[in-house]
């Protein structure tokens, strides 16, 4: 049975998890860190194919079961606790691929959790709702594309490679799902930035209130009028933070840190 407060949807569906393996990069030194294990349906098969998984689970009646399997496979570590509690690097070393079937509701926080690790993720694979997978692979201009998309291709290339219906799991979600592939590195690596968590935090401004113009929202980061003549400086009066490119936010913040520093 699955609890509804830890929103528990398990891959029960053979043929599907047959197709995310397909999809994924297996190889056999791989070290695979496992959000959420479930009744093992996943995590079986990767520690068939890797030479260390370790699998983390929050719901301790699953976690009595897994430890069968703990002792079937000698290459298989369970570990008890809340996936946002653990230092990933910790459980899995410098180096490691990740795999996860997300819960709707802390999809979020998992996701920032993974980004803090950026450095140490090989690959991701994550199953998670379609339309938050949409905005993690979102363009500037597109409906979908906000502060989350900015933050994932910040650190990864992200791509949706499976969507998976409602009847691949049990309990039947309301909603389709997705496996997106993450893959560093994001566009980071490419901006010339040692601020890079100032930068993060002036991307998060601008995206404060999504449907206001910059104007509005850097007026609390800059004043109302160094904010005007940032905007003017840089060609951006009237626009929105949902059509700008991570470069070009990199350039405002440049220009917004002269000016505060003026």
């Amino acid at each position: 049975m699955a609890r509804a407060r830890l929103a528990q949807h398990f891959l029960a569906d053979a043929s599907w998890r047959e197709r995310i393996l397909e999809t994924l990069t297996c190889r056999p030194d791989d070290v695979w860190l496992e959000i959420g294990a479930g009744h093992g349906e996943m995590t079986r098969e990767l520690a068939r194919r890797a030479a260390r998984v370790v699998a983390v689970e929050a719901d301790a009646r699953l976690v009595a079961s897994l430890r069968a399997l703990e002792q079937e496979a000698h290459n298989l570590q369970i570990v008890a606790g809340d996936i946002l509690e653990q230092n990933l690097a910790q459980l899995a070393g410098d180096r490691f691929k990740l795999y996860g079937n997300l819960p709707y509701y802390i999809t979020s926080p998992i996701l920032r959790k993974v980004f803090a690790h950026a450095d140490q993720i090989e690959e991701a694979w994550l199953v998670m709702q379609l339309e938050v997978a949409a905005r993690l692979v979102a363009r500037p201009g597109r409906r979908a594309y906000g502060l989350l998309s900015v933050l994932t291709q910040y650190y990864f290339r992200a791509e949706i490679r499976l969507r998976l219906p409602p009847g691949a799991f049990r309990p039947r979600p309301k909603v389709a799902s997705a496996l997106v592939h993450l893959k560093p590195p994001g566009h980071r690596t490419s901006l010339d930035l040692a601020d890079q968590a100032g930068l993060l935090a002036f991307v998060a401004a601008c995206f404060a209130q999504k449907r206001k113009t910059l104007r509005n929202n850097l007026r609390a980061w800059l004043g109302a009028q160094k904010a005007e003549a940032l905007l003017k400086a840089t060609g951006l009066a009237g626009a929105r933070a949902e059509q700008l490119e991570l470069a070009q936010f990199a350039t405002l913040f440049r220009e917004a840190e002269r000016l505060r520093g003026a």
